[in-house]
C-alpha cells in the first residue's frame, strides 16, 4: 500500500491512513479489539504496536492475525 500518512489516532481510539490516491482508513481500534483474549502484558504491547506501527496493526487487522499475534506474544512472557 503506497501511504502517504498514518497515525494512531488518540482521539478517536483509530489508526487513520491516508493513501496518495486519495483514500482514507479508519479502524476503529475498539471495534477491533473487541473479543481478543488479551493478557495485560500483551494487552500493553498490542498498544505499543498501535502506537509505533500502525501500518503493522492495520495489516493484522485486515488479516484476520490480531489473536494469533497477541496469542504470540503471550507465549514469549514464559521464555
Amino acid at each position: 500500500m503506497n501511504n502517504e500518512y498514518d497515525l494512531c489516532n488518540i482521539h478517536h481510539n483509530s489508526i487513520d491512513i491516508y493513501t496518495y490516491v486519495g483514500y482514507f482508513l479508519r479502524i476503529d481500534c475498539n471495534k477491533a479489539e473487541k473479543g481478543l483474549k488479551t493478557t495485560p502484558c500483551s494487552e500493553c504491547a498490542f498498544n505499543a504496536l498501535a502506537i509505533d506501527e500502525p501500518l503493522e496493526y492495520t495489516r493484522l487487522y485486515l488479516e484476520g492475525n490480531m489473536q494469533m499475534w497477541v496469542d504470540a506474544e503471550d507465549s514469549l512472557e514464559f521464555l
